[in-house]
C-alpha cells in the first residue's frame, strides 16, 4: 500500500504537482484548509489523516525530534532543507518512499532528504 504525503504550506507548487503527475497521493495543508495552524497542530493532523509530513521548514524536524523523546506519537516526518536539494531530488525521493514503504514504517520517524 503506498504512502500517502502531507505537504506543509513552505513546499514549493512544483513539487506536489510532480508527484500527482506519478500517480502519488498528495494532498496540502492549503487544500485541508490547514494551512493557519500551528505547526504541532499540523503535525497532529497529519497524524489524524494517516499521512506523512513533508516540510522544508525546520521547526517542525526540531519539533519531531521532541516528540520523539517525550514518545509524542505522529505519523512521520520527511524533512528536506530548500538549499540541499533540487525539486527533482525531492520528487524521486518522496516518490520512492509513497510507492515502496508502509505508513507503519514512519511512525515517529523523521527523515532528512535528498538521499544522498
Amino acid at each position: 500500500m503506498a504512502v500517502p504525503l502531507f505537504m506543509d504550506v513552505h513546499v514549493p507548487q512544483p513539487i506536489t504537482d510532480q508527484l500527482r503527475r506519478r500517480q502519488v497521493e498528495v494532498l496540502t495543508a492549503i487544500e485541508d484548509g490547514s494551512d493557519e495552524l500551528e505547526d504541532d497542530l499540523l503535525l497532529e493532523r497529519a497524524r489524524t489523516l494517516g499521512r506523512v509530513l513533508f516540510t522544508q521548514d525546520v521547526r517542525f524536524k526540531a519539533m519531531a525530534e521532541v516528540w520523539i523523546r517525550l514518545s509524542r506519537p505522529f505519523s512521520g516526518l520527511l524533512f528536506g532543507h530548500q538549499l540541499h536539494g533540487t525539486i527533482g531530488q525531492f520528487v524521486s525521493d518522496l516518490e520512492l518512499i509513497a510507492k515502496a514503504s508502509e505508513l507503519d514504517e514512519w511512525l515517529n520517524r523523521v527523515e532528512y532528504l535528498p538521499y544522498p
